[in-house]
């Protein structure tokens, strides 16, 4: 049998927002604007981290920041992380640890986005026909059954039309709110990983949950005194601790601090991870790891995840 791999656990990891180019477009003022909005709510996060812990447990809590060169290379590690973190300094807000969204596809020459994808449990809709191709195939994952195709033009002759009949959710909500997600897109230079199907496998990442094989995978990299950040992402590890006496990347719980405009994403990232199967034996080990503790986690991966989406 196979070996499951282990990793240390903080109480609470904090996302203080992700980085792109436009926060770099004005001399860092956006970013720093970010920052300032991100302090008012940050003053909550001792309490949620004391969250199930027994009285007077001080609770271990990282802080991590995620900057997007997946999608847009801009400025260089040396230039950007220096300058958001500097940016969070102004507001006495420490930042451990970095991480770079690229490496949320593919890292170590282990697609992560494909292995998420190949633990995704996809319940078949009823009364179906299967004339919608499997995700596999198609890239779309939903959160219940859509709504039926419409004849199409080379149907027999004399095919009546079929009723329309609106898309239904998942676990008979007296309402439904459905969800239909594009995991990647393929293009000619290749498969283009959605942002939603990235920030999952971040998600997946920052939980402890994610293992390639039985053995972790995207872990910290400790920069050592006086090492230079790289001038090239890709030379930047994926996920590089900043603070020395942080505490550990990995945590029972995540909550992420984030603009209102990434409200859609992380509601396709819920839906995602709501039909992920993790390894049984990753699962055993971190629950029983929290029990240890005194926690008592959430069986669902998803109600591990809180949010805070901050208005201008």
């Amino acid at each position: 049998m196979r070996r499951t791999e282990s990793v240390p656990y903080s109480h609470l990891s904090v996302e203080l927002g992700h980085v792109y180019a436009e926060d770099f477009g004005d001399d860092g003022r956006e970013l720093r604007r970010k920052f300032e909005r991100i302090a008012d709510w940050a003053q909550a996060i001792p309490a949620l981290a004391r969250r199930g812990l027994r009285p007077h447990r001080q609770p271990r809590v990282s802080t991590c920041f995620l900057v997007d060169d997946y999608f847009h290379r801009f400025g260089n590690p040396r230039e950007v992380i220096p300058q958001v973190q500097a940016a969070a300094a102004a507001h006495d807000l420490v930042l451990d640890y970095v991480a770079r969204e690229s490496c949320f596809a593919r890292h170590d020459n282990v697609e992560l986005a494909q292995l998420v994808v190949d633990t995704l449990v996809v319940e078949p809709p009823r009364h179906t026909t299967g004339s919608r191709p499997p995700l596999s195939e198609s890239g779309w994952l939903s959160n219940g059954q859509r709504s039926p195709l419409p004849v199409h033009a080379g149907a027999p002759a004399m095919t009546l039309p079929l009723p329309w009949s609106p898309p239904l959710q998942s676990g008979d909500p007296r309402h439904s709110i459905f969800v239909d997600i594009e995991l990647w897109s393929d293009e000619p230079n290749g498969r283009v990983w959605a942002c939603a199907l990235l920030a999952s496998v971040w998600q997946m990442t920052r939980l402890g949950v994610l293992r390639h094989r039985g053995e972790t995978v995207a872990q910290p990299y400790r920069l050592p005194p006086g090492e230079l950040l790289p001038t090239d992402w890709d030379e930047l590890p994926a996920i590089v601790q900043l603070n020395p006496v942080a505490a550990p990347f990995c945590a029972y719980r995540t909550v992420t601090l984030m603009d209102t405009r990434y409200l859609p994403v992380e509601l396709a990232v819920r839906t995602i991870l709501g039909q992920v199967a993790v390894p049984p034996a990753v699962a055993e080990q971190v629950a029983q790891r929290a029990r240890g503790e005194g926690l008592q986690l959430p069986s669902e991966l998803v109600d591990r995840l809180s949010y805070v989406f901050i208005g201008e």
